[in-house]
């Protein structure tokens, strides 16, 4: 589980099969809501980045951390009020389905802050 990678596939690798299979829904997910989003590590945790950092999620022993930034968090946090979260992520108990369902309307919330952005900066440059 430590380790330096380069892709999403050798991080998602590096977990058990139940773990793996868990990633690989989240990155399906998060590719459903985001299909131009580009995949990146950074942190050292599995990216997603459209005009920037859209969301990261990583494995841990107990639960699958999310971190669709402050603002995703912000925007859904009656939906997430279940979950332990903070100013910018939010924890998944692995001993619970995960709620992709919820995974995707936030990262769809994040695509259109992304969008925003970029034609923000356009009118601007």
């Amino acid at each position: 589980m430590n380790g330096k990678y380069a892709t999403i596939d050798e991080y998602i690798a590096s977990f058990p099969a139940n773990i793996q299979s868990i990633l690989q829904q989240m990155r399906q997910t998060i590719h459903e809501a985001a299909p131009e989003a580009m995949e990146a590590i950074s942190y050292q945790m599995p990216t997603f980045k459209l005009n920037g950092n859209l969301v990261h999620f990583a494995a841990f022993k107990n639960h699958i951390g999310f971190y669709p930034t402050p603002s995703g968090i912000e925007k859904f946090k009656t939906e997430l009020s279940q979950y332990k979260w903070s100013k910018g992520a939010v924890q998944f108990p692995l001993d619970k389905p995960l709620p992709f369902d919820l995974v995707k309307k936030i990262v769809a919330f994040r695509v259109q802050e992304a969008s925003r952005k970029k034609a923000a900066s356009k009118k601007r440059g």
